[in-house]
């Protein structure tokens, strides 16, 4: 379902669409305050806890209002502000993502079989454990443009930051990703 539809679903019946919000986001909601605070536990806090605070949100909200919401910049920001609550004043943890996740991660095809899932398994964990080392700001800003796709003008909502700042934190955040690992040359 495209953002527009679920919006203007959310406009008309406000619980039969939120169904399909938390359907539509919870994969990228979890996978977002994962990245960012590094515990499966605190993850699927946060995740829940956004679903929550956005539902008691969108009642208070005009049909107009929720017909022109950006929904998807909208949760993460929820979410980003959660997990800065929760995370204040400690790192986050490396964590690795379940396995059916490591097993995604492209690996060059010269490779078959067990070395195949070996070696993405440890390129998921040496990739976690670089962005969970990234200042608080690049990797929000990362995790968000990078990982959850959204545009910098998206990021930039969420972070209650200005475009030009979201792109320079996304931009030394991948250079200090590349600078660390020589194969992270592709991501952009």
């Amino acid at each position: 379902m495209a953002p527009e539809e679920l919006t203007q679903w959310l406009a008309r019946d406000l619980d039969a669409g939120f169904e399909e919000v938390v359907r539509t986001h919870q994969h990228r909601l979890f996978a977002l305050a994962l990245g960012m605070c590094g515990n499966p536990h605190d993850a699927e806090e946060v995740a829940q806890d956004t679903f929550v605070r956005a539902y008691r949100a969108l009642k208070r909200y005009s049909p107009q209002r929720l017909a022109e919401l950006k929904l998807a910049a909208w949760l993460s920001r929820i979410a980003v502000n959660l997990v800065r609550n929760r995370v204040r004043s400690r790192r986050p943890e490396l964590t690795l993502l379940d396995g059916a996740e490591a097993e995604s991660v492209e690996v060059p095809e010269r490779r078959a079989g067990p070395e195949r899932t070996v070696l993405a398994r440890a390129g998921v964990r040496r990739l976690a454990g670089l962005v969970a080392a990234l200042p608080p700001a690049q990797r929000e800003a990362v995790l968000l443009h990078s990982v959850q796709q959204l545009t910098y003008a998206e990021v930039a909502g969420a972070l209650s930051l200005s475009e030009a700042t979201v792109r320079s934190n996304v931009h030394r955040g991948l250079q200090a990703l590349r600078a660390r690992a020589g194969w992270l040359s592709e991501v952009s």
